[in-house]
């Protein structure tokens, strides 16, 4: 989406990321990165920014930053639209289990020892520790560092997309008995879930969090076709800003 964008003679795109991978994809517009200060310090970049619209394109699970991004959307006047990426839905052959959150996923991985393959943040990982009898597979786009307090892990690090061979191949190599995964939908990582399938692979599924009340589409197309109905009536009102 951001590509399709600046490319564009009418837009000025600015993208904002989270400034938590040390390495993160490169972008096609400038770059903003770290946070802002909650709802009123986005707010006020919206407004000194002079933003003309806002779209909220992050992380299903990222509901902190998408609440933020409503609330400062109200409170500078600017027209907001959120990108939802719709959630995976299992299918025949699929194992799953949803879980809460991560300490509820390493509940649910029960006391006898077993070998998950964990695909979560790094900043989530903590929860794995009060079950160290697990052997745990651990695949993060940055190394943890430092490494967990558990006997038996194995990290991995690496950037989507995958294909479904290869991760069939990394579960086979490591005995792999079940996953903890998020329901982040799309397809960069979707090769996960059609791997467990194959294999017989349980699935524990990290349940998606209720997302702030917004305008949401599904499709970057959809983004695309609202922006250029959002900035047609700001300039048809008097009220854009610097298109």
């Amino acid at each position: 989406m951001a590509a399709r964008l600046a490319t564009r003679a009418d837009l000025e795109v600015i993208v904002s990321l989270a400034g938590r991978t040390k390495s993160p994809a490169p972008q096609p517009a400038p770059v903003r990165s770290g946070g802002f200060g909650g709802a009123v310090g986005l707010g006020e970049y919206l407004d000194k920014e002079r933003i003309d619209a806002l779209v909220d394109a992050t992380h299903p699970y990222a509901n902190i930053i998408s609440a933020n991004a409503a609330a400062a959307a109200h409170q500078a006047g600017v027209p907001l639209i959120a990108l939802r990426r719709p959630a995976w839905r299992a299918v025949a052959g699929d194992r799953w289990i949803e879980a809460i959150d991560v300490a509820d996923a390493v509940r649910r991985l029960g006391e006898p020892p077993r070998r998950a393959f964990v695909t979560l943040g790094r900043t989530e990982l903590i929860s794995l520790t009060t079950a160290p009898q697990h052997f745990y597979l651990i695949r993060s786009v940055d190394p943890v560092e430092p490494p967990l307090p558990l006997p038996r892990a194995s990290y991995l690090t690496d950037r989507g997309p995958f294909s479904t061979a290869d991760d069939r191949a990394l579960m086979c190599a490591h005995d792999i008995d079940t996953m903890i995964a998020k329901n982040s939908g799309g397809a960069a990582t979707y090769s996960k879930i059609a791997a467990a399938r194959a294999l017989g692979i349980e699935v524990i599924m990290l349940r998606r969090p209720t997302p702030p009340d917004a305008l949401a589409v599904e499709t970057a197309d959809e983004v695309i076709a609202w922006l250029g109905h959002a900035l047609a009536s700001a300039k048809a009102h008097g009220t854009a800003r610097g298109v």
